[in-house]
Parts: C-alpha cells; sequence; structure tokens
C-alpha cells in the first residue's frame, strides 16, 4: 500500500512505542488530495467517516472475505468481493461491486480450519488512469483491483450472535 501503514509505531500516553499496528492516518491526511480524482462510487466509500473508525459499525477492519465472483454486462467486466461481519464488531455484511475491471490480483490463502480465513486488516483505494485500484491487506493475503469504479452496499447481517435491539 502506499499511504496506510500495516507495520506502524505508535507512542503510549505513558511513555513508550508499541510497534506493528496498523495506522491509516498517512492515507486520511493525503485523501483530500486526491478524493476529487477518484469515481463518484469509490469517492464516497473512500470517504465515508466510518470506514477507518476501527470502533464503528462501518470499519472494513475485521470484515471476513467470504465470496468472489465474476461476470461481464456490456463487454465490460465486473468483479464483486462478498465480506461477511465480526460479530462483535459489525451488524451488516458488505458487498463490493466492481465495474470495468481492467485488472484483479488475487494472494488468499485456502482456508486451514484452524483460523478464520481473509480476514481484512485495513484498504487503500487510489485514483488510477483506468479509473481507482483497490487494495485490500488481508489476514493472510492481499485483494488488488483496478476497475472504472465501485459500489460499496452495506446489507443487514443474518448472524444468530446479534444482540435484540432495545427500542
Amino acid at each position: 500500500m502506499k499511504y496506510v501503514d500495516l507495520n506502524a509505531s505508535m507512542p503510549l500516553p505513558a511513555g513508550g512505542v508499541i510497534h506493528g499496528v496498523t495506522s491509516p492516518l498517512t492515507y486520511l491526511e493525503r485523501l483530500p488530495e486526491f478524493a476529487d480524482a477518484l469515481p463518484a462510487g469509490a469517492r464516497v466509500f473512500a470517504t465515508d467517516p466510518l470506514h477507518y473508525d476501527f470502533y464503528g459499525p462501518r470499519c472494513v477492519k475485521d470484515l471476513k472475505l467470504e465470496q468472489i465472483s465474476f461476470g461481464g454486462t456490456g463487454g465490460e467486466h465486473f468483479m464483486e468481493l462478498a465480506f461477511r461481519h465480526n460479530c462483535w464488531k459489525h451488524e451488516e455484511d458488505l458487498v463490493i461491486r466492481y465495474e470495468g475491471v481492467s485488472d484483479y490480483r488475487l494472494d488468499i490463502a485456502a482456508p486451514s480450519g484452524i483460523e478464520p480465513r481473509s480476514v481484512v486488516i485495513l484498504d487503500e483505494i487510489l485514483p488510477h488512469p483506468d479509473g481507482c485500484s483497490h487494495e485490500i491487506a488481508l489476514r493472510p493475503g492481499t485483494v488488488m483491483v483496478v476497475c472504472r469504479d465501485l459500489t460499496a452496499t452495506w446489507e443487514e447481517a443474518d448472524c444468530p450472535e446479534k444482540q435484540p435491539s432495545r427500542g
């Protein structure tokens, strides 16, 4: 990733430093410089204030990559990534649909049966001559998609562990 730091160091309030944390701070500082160059859907997703709020319900961190699908319409290729919520943090699943896919790379491990597969660490969306690039760091692996634009849709999760709402 260009700006998101997957191995940051952070000072502790009581002194000292903790190493090996993830930090989107440089990306968030630079995002206003290039946000207008992103296609509309990518811009909405990247600039959502909850996107990098680690305690927020729509932060991509800790989502699990559940499904990848491909297709085409009108001579253009699309790709969809479906992410399952983390019951402790999210109440919605996320589906990202990439339109006009011109390139993609998948470097993901097969499920081991021991650890959850393909858990999102963080992501980064940048302008690209073809529209935008979206890189997603996973535990373990990486997904990179270059496309004309993307649409991110949060959908109510079917979660047996969901707490009943207090109304």
